[in-house]
């Protein structure tokens, strides 16, 4: 992963999102069956995001969630914790599920000792395959979309524990920097944080010379015409949309780090304050009000190493939290950690009753 073209560098970042184009078909380690696990219903909505409205490049305002009910739901009027599951760039929530293996996973952590609890996960996907979760007037508010209007939404349509301290927030990849970025800046939203092979951690430095993306963009008629662009040039147009939007700049309405192949400092200063190494200082209050956080990432995974750094910042400010580091890929053991890690962090850090501190 230490790459040096101007291309690679620029995408150090979130080459961890995909190695291949079908990140929704990658090989995961699946966890067996778990004998005499209770089955959860699944219901598929849409959510309208208010934040959303107004956003550049046509984007759609409502949103596909995926809701996943505990067993106990139908048959009680117990009131239940939520958690929220982010889905990593180039896919939706639909191969998020597949990604995952759920239901099955969820099933078998309750079956396995978890306790019930309602998982949602909400689709993030934009015209250029990401919305990197960030506050853009191109792509739409995608951070005050899931802490705000999903969770309202949520709160308001199923029995949930309207409370922060009830609510957990995980993701992977692109979803996993999601999950940082939000968790980061919405301690009153959220009151637990799993954070899994997260990318874009770290503010980047301009390598060589860009030409090859300015000349793609500039035969651009509409933000549509990036679906017949290679992978990693969607990935770089999901970034400037995301992170240096530019509403006077039409058809895309975004910026890029070069210009005529010069790096243009001034957007890749945009882009390396939404690096959370480089604003996680300013927010250590917030990450205080968090009963739990617990980040992972394979021993394989290029983006190992801006895991750790975030992780000793936690440690730097006596922030408790837990760092693993698994025998693997970035994606080869996600359904597991799901299951046996994620939902068992949730089940002990949620609080699973109304008044919990």
């Amino acid at each position: 992963m230490q790459m040096r073209s101007h291309r690679a560098l620029l995408l150090s970042a979130i080459v961890g999102w995909g190695c291949s184009q079908a990140m929704g078909q990658v090989q995961t380690l699946v966890p067996p069956v778990v004998a005499g696990a209770k089955p959860v219903a699944v219901e598929h909505i849409r959510v309208h995001g208010a934040s959303l409205e107004g956003n550049l490049e046509g984007d759609a305002v409502d949103r596909d969630v995926i809701v996943f009910l505990p067993p106990g739901y139908s048959t009680g009027s117990q009131r239940y914790p939520v958690v929220y599951a982010l889905h990593g760039y180039s896919i939706g929530a639909e191969q998020w599920t597949h990604e995952i293996h759920v239901p099955q996973t969820i099933e078998g952590a309750f079956a396995q000792g978890a306790r019930e609890m309602i998982v949602v996960l909400p689709d993030a996907k934009t015209v250029h395959n990401g919305s990197m979760y960030s506050s853009s007037v191109t792509t739409g508010d995608f951070e005050r979309f899931i802490a705000q209007d999903v969770v309202s939404y949520i709160d308001s349509h199923y029995r949930t524990i309207a409370e922060r301290t009830s609510r957990g927030l995980v993701g992977h990849s692109m979803g996993g920097y999601g999950a940082t970025r939000i968790g980061i800046k919405h301690p009153e939203v959220f009151g637990s944080l799993y954070i899994m092979s997260p990318c874009c951690l770290s503010a980047r430095v301009p390598g060589e010379k860009g030409e090859e993306l300015e000349k793609a963009v500039a035969a651009m008629k509409a933000p549509s015409d990036s679906a017949n662009l290679p992978f990693f040039t969607r990935a770089q147009l999901a970034s400037a949309a995301a992170w240096s939007p530019d509403p006077r700049n039409p058809p895309l309405y975004l910026d890029l780090p070069t210009k005529n192949g010069v790096p243009q400092p001034e957007i890749l200063a945009k882009w390396a304050a939404n690096a959370p190494l480089a604003f996680v200082d300013q927010y250590v209050g917030n990450l205080r009000q968090y009963r739990a956080i617990a980040m992972d990432v394979g021993d394989q995974d290029g983006l190992r190493v801006d895991a750790g750094k975030l992780h000793d910042v936690l440690d730097k400010y006596a922030i408790p939290n837990t760092f693993q580091v698994y025998p693997g890929t970035h994606t080869s053991a996600v359904a597991d950690r799901f299951q046996n890690h994620v939902m068992p962090f949730f089940s002990g850090s949620l609080c699973f009753r109304a008044g919990c501190r």
